[in-house]
């Protein structure tokens, strides 16, 4: 069945789909926005169990963002931070390792932990210097090359690149080896340096409700999957065809070939996280900071307890605590493994620890190596974004969406 010609459909409700919407919206365009999933956000949801908020994975909004920063409405979302720093498991211990020009308390306890040497602390402040005097621009036009290389070429030890680094930005690129192209690193810490990792009071979830609560709703259909495109038309799962003037695919880029296989878009590669959950009668650290795996040893990377950082993550009287392992583990038992395992880090109070809920993602992150091939976009009526574009991060999702905006409507 065929319907009236829209001016524009976009396809794909995440943070570049809904960008881009937001941004044709403000130039008085019309639009349909189509979502495949039955809620808008992508890989940026939060779902209630029980009275916990359970983000999709374990996410953070870096707050210095400033593209993210001027769409979003940050004072509503209401921003709780995490401590400037980590704690550090090796030797059975918990090792603190701070921003110190932020936390000047913990020079003496981060200058002398064994995370590193002294002299690697120094490269730290020295990084930091650095980057947080360099533009993005600046940034983006630097030689590539991973961050491994990156690391030990700017003078780190590797005790401090597996220890730390490893671990930490582990976490973020969702891989230990550090093969992300040194731009997002840069990027990144700067990021870190400039401001805070932070949650929204409602989860992660809230960023994506908030951008989606400003288009009308009778803009956007969810559970509405695409099957082909085939020029100015659409074809639905369900057999209707919609037929529209531009086409905007908001999709990951697996997605995207699939639909436009003569497009030839370059393969990337995925990071995948397997996220799990756990309630328990109280916190193993007091407070609201990120714990890191730095012996590069058993499943877990880093451990997280969301409601020392943002209460309303659990009901009162409870902590809800996020564990993060770097790839897919189906293991029937992982949770019980996971418990295992953090007992070393925490001590018998895991034993007390109930399950909520394991995210097995396969399709986290695209992957950011150096020199990544480069994307041509379609000829018109098609339109490309997404993440896998611009930088994996809720920052370059956003600018992505804009700047397939801007291209339809210099058209």
């Amino acid at each position: 069945m065929s319907v009236s010609q829209e001016e524009i459909i976009i396809v794909g409700a995440g943070l570049s789909g809904l960008a881009c919407a937001l941004k044709l919206q403000e130039a008085g365009h019309k639009f349909l926005l189509l979502e495949a999933s039955d809620g808008p956000g992508g890989r940026v949801r939060t779902d209630e169990v029980d009275g916990f908020l359970l983000d999709r994975g374990f996410q953070v909004y870096l707050d210095a963002y400033p593209t993210a920063g001027e769409l979003l409405d940050l004072p509503q979302l209401n921003l709780h931070t995490f401590e400037p720093g980590a704690f550090v498991f090796k030797g059975k211990k918990l090792h603190r390792m701070m921003d110190v020009f932020r936390r000047p308390q913990y020079l003496l306890t981060s200058a002398f932990s064994p995370i590193g040497t002294l002299w690697d602390k120094v490269r730290v402040a020295c990084l930091r210097y650095s980057l947080t005097r360099s533009s993005a621009q600046k940034i983006a036009k630097t030689p590539e090359l991973p961050t491994r290389d990156f690391l030990k070429k700017y003078g780190f030890s590797d005790g401090m690149i597996e220890d730390f680094f490893g671990s930490f930005y582990g976490g973020i690129f969702l891989e230990r080896e550090l093969r992300t192209s040194n731009r997002q690193f840069q990027f990144t810490f700067k990021m870190f340096a400039k401001g805070a990792a932070t949650l929204p009071a409602g989860g992660i979830g809230q960023i994506t409700k908030q951008l989606a609560d400003r288009i009308p709703q009778a803009r956007i259909r969810y559970q509405c999957s695409v099957s082909a495109i085939r020029e100015n038309e659409i074809s639905l799962t369900s057999g209707e065809t919609l037929s529209a003037q531009k086409i905007i695919l908001a999709t990951p880029y697996h997605v995207t070939s699939t639909l436009l296989p003569d497009l030839k878009i370059p393969e990337f590669g995925w990071r995948a996280v397997t996220n799990l959950y756990f309630q328990a009668p109280h916190s193993p650290v007091q407070e609201p900071i990120i714990i890191l795996n730095g012996e590069n040893k058993g499943r877990v990377n880093n451990v997280a307890v969301l409601s020392d950082v943002c209460p309303t993550y659990a009901p009162s009287g409870q902590s809800l605590i996020s564990v993060s392992l770097l790839g897919l583990f189906e293991e029937e038992n992982l949770p019980e493994t996971v418990k295992k395992e953090l007992q070393q880090w925490f001590g018998q109070q895991v034993t007390q620890w109930k399950h909520l809920r394991t995210n097995r993602i396969p399709h986290a992150l695209p992957e950011q190596l150096p020199n990544a091939p480069i994307i041509h976009h379609p000829k018109p009526p098609l339109y490309l974004c997404g993440d896998y574009g611009t930088s994996t991060s809720i920052e370059g999702a956003i600018i992505s969406g804009q700047q397939a905006a801007q291209r339809v409507l210099a058209k």
